[in-house]
């Protein structure tokens, strides 16, 4: 049986070649690492986390990124395995040590009969003789490959900045004045409810920091200039440019935790940090990313009460991501409208977040596999994450006839918002409102996502048994 051909071997591209290999078709995983670097990656590990380390809401009943883990775990997902077997404390999160994950994604790929990893730079489109082929390449697609891809689809793709955030050494960080505790106390997988180390800010001292991030020295990209960024990942700085409350609004903010040195005291602001790695010895600033200039960033984020001494494993930084229009070009399926067994999956096709480009790493392996064993390519139902996720990047957005050359479409996580509407039942002699009718939509919406996407993989089971 010829292979199919998955070009980057990050999270969609591991994920893809695990789903095809795993229905028994031959894959040749092309990975340019070590042979090429990029600016963001540290190893030649495949799933190699280059940003945060964490893959956010485990809740399957009340989180749209819950439940896609849970869809991910029932589809047979390595790098949920991956992460669940390499998790470190993270409240309600699903946070991993990253060495321990990417290794178990490496060995688990290595170790595959069915797949060969063929470490070289892919530097134009996969030549014809390649019929099924999924180009998974990321935000940090190679020039050449990225021009190769503009050139093929006639459209330019778009471009926005990620930015890294910081890691700091634990025993650099003062416990005499930050202290241990989740937001609300909630605890998630593997752990406790004091799960992030948090640094309290008074009023003052708030004030000066928002100040400091203004003002400091920030790289410049003259190159990229008007490049957006994602509103998902916006450096701090940036945040702080658009008015002196918004980071106390956002990563900042204070609501559901007590300062456990001054439990009367609520604090102004918080800083969070969360476990990096399994030792617990690095914790990283959560929704730290940043533009500012090294030396910059060691100065401003010294004025942290508990980091005034911290030292840096990793300070933040800046890399450019790019994706396709991909509602007007892609296919149902992921594949390339103008080529036959041509797909993408991961960031590139304008997804947002780990879990999420895992995912259509997921649904891509399994599309290019169906292919080839000339099965029918059953998409999941608009119901499941799955299915809400690839409606988005396949189907939404197009570009308006009335405004010719406007694109709509940006990178998206998982969100409720992209499930078809429900009904939630109303409970016997009472009327749901405010937070609670949300949580019961939530809830309703969850369950229908998982039954269905039950039902989806069970029925492509039968298929196979049948055959």
């Amino acid at each position: 049986m010829k292979p199919i051909h998955i070009i980057g071997g990050g999270l969609a591209g591991s994920e893809a070649a695990w789903q095809a290999a795993q229905a028994g078709v031959p894959v040749v995983l092309h990975e340019m690492r070590p042979v090429r670097g990029t600016d963001a990656h540290k190893t030649d590990g495949l799933a190699e986390l280059v940003c945060s380390n964490s893959f956010r809401s485990d809740d399957a009943e009340t989180n749209a990124v819950g439940v896609l883990h849970a869809e991910m775990r029932l589809a047979g997902s390595l790098i949920m395995s991956s992460g669940d077997a390499n998790q470190v404390p993270a409240g309600g999160a699903l946070a991993v040590d990253r060495e321990g994950f990417s290794e178990a994604v490496t060995k688990a790929l290595e170790a595959h009969p069915l797949i060969t990893i063929a470490r070289e730079e892919i530097t134009g489109l996969p030549p014809e003789e390649w019929d099924e082929a999924i180009i998974a390449t990321g935000p940090l697609t190679a020039p050449a490959l990225a021009e190769a891809i503009s050139a093929a689809t006639g459209s330019e793709s778009l471009a926005f900045f990620d930015a890294i955030a910081p890691i700091v050494h634990f025993d650099t960080i003062n416990l005499d004045i930050a202290w241990f505790q989740s937001r609300y106390d909630k605890v998630g997988p593997g752990g406790t409810g004091k799960d992030y180390i948090n640094c309290p800010m008074d009023k003052a001292q708030y004030e000066a920091f928002i100040q400091a991030l203004l003002d400091g020295g920030k790289t410049e990209f003259k190159e990229w200039e008007g490049t957006p960024y994602f509103d998902g990942c916006l450096p701090i700085e940036v945040m702080a440019e658009r008015g002196p409350e918004t980071l106390r609004h956002g990563p900042m903010k204070p609501m559901g935790l007590t300062n456990a040195h001054k439990p009367d005291e609520k604090p102004y602001a918080v800083v969070q940090l969360r476990q990096d790695n399994a030792l617990g010895t690095l914790y990283n600033m959560v929704g730290f990313q940043t533009k500012l200039k090294y030396g910059e960033q060691t100065h401003i984020f010294r004025m942290i009460p508990g980091l005034e001494t911290a030292e840096f494993a990793r300070l933040g930084g800046l890399h450019r991501n790019t994706y396709l229009n991909s509602p007007a070009l892609l296919d149902g399926t992921l594949q390339l409208k103008t080529r036959t067994g041509l797909r993408f999956a991961g960031q590139i096709t304008g997804c947002e977040g780990y879990v999420e480009s895992a995912a259509m790493g997921l649904i891509a392996g399994r599309f290019a596999a169906a292919a080839r064993l000339g099965r029918p390519l059953t998409p999941p139902p608009a119901t499941t994450a799955f299915g809400a996720l690839l409606n988005h990047i396949t189907g939404g957005h197009i570009l308006s006839e009335d405004e010719p050359g406007k694109r709509s479409f940006q990178p998206m996580n998982v969100n409720f918002g992209l499930f078809p509407p429900i009904e939630v039942p109303k409970p016997e002699g009472k009327r749901l409102r405010g937070k609670e009718k949300t949580l019961a939509k939530k809830r309703a919406m969850s369950a229908r996502a998982l039954a269905d996407c039950k039902a989806w993989l069970e029925g492509a089971a039968a298929e196979i048994a049948a055959e």
